[in-house]
Formats: structure tokens, sequence, C-alpha cells
């Protein structure tokens, strides 16, 4: 019973203390803050976050002729699902038939218009030749009756004979002309059937071409490989509803796993200390235990509007060092870029940096005083600064302005 009492008592001191040193005890100590000054590498990095996506890719065209039958926005019907393993052959989607097929019904309607025309012209050409050469037939009958007739007439008078003579003569003229306008007529026939037949011709080639267009429209894929949906040229991604042209025919992509990169976008900041060839360290939301090395391989030098602000930013294409099996394109990346590392550095937070007219100090803890010394800087990062000169491993530091030393005179780097 008294160990209990004892305890008691002893748990009731301690929270009377605690009490002491809280409410009692002074501000300005519980409000500072102090950091000592450490030695080791520092290391600069600018973490973005980005998508994956590959460097080479086979595309999945839709029909590249459109143009030719003036065709320019053709929605994208049916489209399997983005990650999809195919084999080449494999059905990969469908456009939307409905202006070809409208072309074709009216191409079937010129052709019955024109076969039409082509069979009533050859039936016209059959009989005017006919009749020309039953007139020829006509005339050659006449010719042989009249030489007939002038051979019977050796006792006849010489004005008879003559009267026969001159018929037959008009005869043989005739006979000759009408055989030359027989060959003309032919030729003409011949020239207006192979008009006729030529517009059949060309109007049956254009269905063939529309029917072989029409088969077109189911796609099918090219290769082996994921199937990952292209992108429009606003950088959304193309799926069923979206419409192809003829100058982005492109509806999905046969990616190279093999060869990855992340593309990511940094701030005007930031984009001044990325450069090509800095290492980078690339993790992916969907795997937190990958991380792949990388290097920068392209850096923008121009700006674009960030969508939805006036944000200017620039593309940054990191190449991964290797691959992952479960890597995918599209994939969310955080890209730590490393762009500055020294080794044997001195530094601080940047809390324990402050200035005065120019001149960069830090509140040095001395004994049981404080001493405000000029410091030298060197490149910082989003949490700390090297320190060049003016302070030496191990110093303690404060990240709070100490009360009442404001005043304080500065001691400056050529004061030692």
């Amino acid at each position: 019973m008294f160990k209990k009492k004892y305890i008691s008592t002893g748990i009731l001191i301690l929270i009377a203390l605690i009490a002491y040193f809280y409410f009692f005890s002074d501000d300005e100590e519980r409000i500072n803050i102090t950091s000592k000054v450490k030695k080791g590498t520092f290391k600069s990095e600018v973490i973005i976050s980005g998508e994956a996506q590959s460097t080479s890719a086979i595309k999945i065209n839709g029909p590249e002729n459109l143009r030719k039958f003036k065709l320019r926005d053709i929605k994208i019907q049916d489209l399997i699902a983005e990650g999809s393993m195919v084999e080449k052959g494999d059905y990969v989607g469908r456009l939307d038939p409905t202006e070809v097929n409208e072309q074709i019904i009216d191409t079937k309607l010129n052709l019955e218009s024109a076969q039409s025309k082509y069979t009533q012209q050859k039936l016209d050409t059959t009989l005017t030749l006919k009749t020309e050469r039953n007139g020829i037939k006509d005339l050659l009958f006449e010719l042989e009756e009249t030489k007939l007739e002038l051979k019977q007439s050796v006792y006849e008078t010489p004005a008879t004979i003559r009267k026969l003579e001159i018929k037959l003569d008009k005869l043989e003229r005739d006979l000759k002309e009408k055989k030359e306008n027989y060959e003309i007529k032919t030729n003409q026939a011949k020239a207006k059937m192979v008009e006729v037949g030529t517009k059949v011709s060309k109007i049956q080639k254009q269905l063939t071409s529309l029917t072989n267009l029409l088969k077109s429209f189911t796609i099918y894929s090219n290769s082996n490989g994921m199937i990952t949906y292209a992108k429009d040229w606003d950088g959304r991604k193309k799926k069923v509803g979206s419409k192809i042209s003829p100058w982005n025919p492109t509806i999905a992509n046969l990616p190279d796993l093999t060869k990855m990169e992340s593309k990511t976008y940094a701030n005007e900041v930031d984009i001044r200390k990325i450069k090509k060839g800095l290492s980078v360290k690339v993790g992916f939301d969907a795997f937190p235990e990958i991380e792949i090395d990388g290097v920068v391989t392209s850096v923008a030098n121009v700006g674009e509007k960030k969508k939805g602000s006036d944000i200017k930013i620039f593309q940054i294409l990191i190449k991964l060092l290797r691959t992952d099996k479960d890597i995918r394109p599209g994939m969310t990346t955080s890209n730590n870029i490393l762009t500055f590392s020294e080794d044997n550095v001195l530094y601080v937070p940047l809390e324990a940096v402050f200035s005065k007219d120019s001149i960069k100090f830090a509140y040095v803890k001395s004994g049981f005083s404080v001493v405000k010394k000029e410091i030298e800087l060197g490149e910082s990062n989003i949490n700390e600064v090297i320190i060049r000169k003016g302070l030496k491993e191990n110093d303690e530091v404060y990240l709070t302005e100490p009360k009442g030393l404001e005043n304080e005179r500065i001691k400056l780097l050529n004061d030692d």
C-alpha cells in the first residue's frame, strides 16, 4: 500500500515539473530552434511527375487514301481496350462506314446509268451501221443491173447508151461515197463506244476502290505487341467516337517496350537548372518498389502554355537506361533529376540564412552567447544551401531570429 502511495506521489511530482517547464520556462528558449552545420555530399534535385512512353512504336493506321475519296473526318466506331496484347492480323477496331456506303450507293446508280447508255449506244451503232451496209448492198445491186442493161444496149440509140453510161458512172460515185461514209460512221461509232465504255470502266474501278476502302475500315494489327491508343493534336487519346483524318490516320500504336522514356514538363524556374546528360532516378506510382536510372536526352528550348493556365512549361525527355516487364506506356512517373552534386561541403537549412543590406549572415551559438556572422553561400536546393565561408562543421546556427539581437553588429568575413 505504501508502495502504491509512493508511485502516485512520484507521478504527481512529474506532472507538476512538466507543467512548470511548459508554462513558466523562458518563451525565447522554447521558440528558438537550432541546427548544426553539416558536412558531406550536397545534392540539388528537381522532382517532377511525368508519363512513361516508348521511344519506338509501330503505328496502326486507318486507310491512307481518304483524300482520294474526299473523306476528311472519319469516326472510330469500335476499338479494343488499351493494353490488349495482339498478334499480327488480329482485329483492332472499325471505322464508321456511313460516308463510304453513301458513296457506294451513288456510284452504283451512276454505273447503272452508264451501262444503260453503253447498251443504248451499242444498239444505235448496230442499227446505223446495218442501215449503211444495206444501202451499200442496194447500190451494188443497182450498179450490177445498170452494167447488164448497158451490155445489152449495144443496139440501142447512142443517146440511150450514153444515158446508161452516165447512170453507171453516178452509181459508182455513189457507191464509193457510201463506202467512205460507212467507214467514217464506223469510226464514229467506235469512238462513241470507247467513250461510253471508258466511262463505264471508270465508274466500275471507282466502285471497286470504294469496296476495297470499305474493307479497310476494319482495322487489323500489322505486328505483335500491346495496344496503346494514339493521341490527337490536342494530346487527348483517340477512342471510340474520336476521328481520324488523312493527315493523321493513326488510331493505335504498338510500342517497343524495350525502349522506354519518361516525358515530363518543367516550369520556367526549374528549366534553367536542367540540361541534357543529367542523371535521373525514375520511379513509378503503380510500382513504388521500382526505381530505374535515367538520363535527360532532350530539353525544349521553347515553352508552351499549360492547359487552362498562362504558365509556360518546357518539355523534357528522359531515357530509361533499363527496362522492367511491369512498366507500361502511360504510367505516371516520378522523375528525380540531379541538377547539382558536390562532395565534402558545409551546408545548413535555408531557414538559417538571414539578410541585411545585401549581406548574408547566420546567428551562431557561441557558448552562452550568440554571434551574427557573415556567410558566403553556394548552390541551394529546396531545403538547404552550401556555406562556402563563415561557418565550420558542427557550428550551431539558429533557424529563427533570436530576440534582442536585431541591432547587433555582423561579424564580417574580413574581420578574421
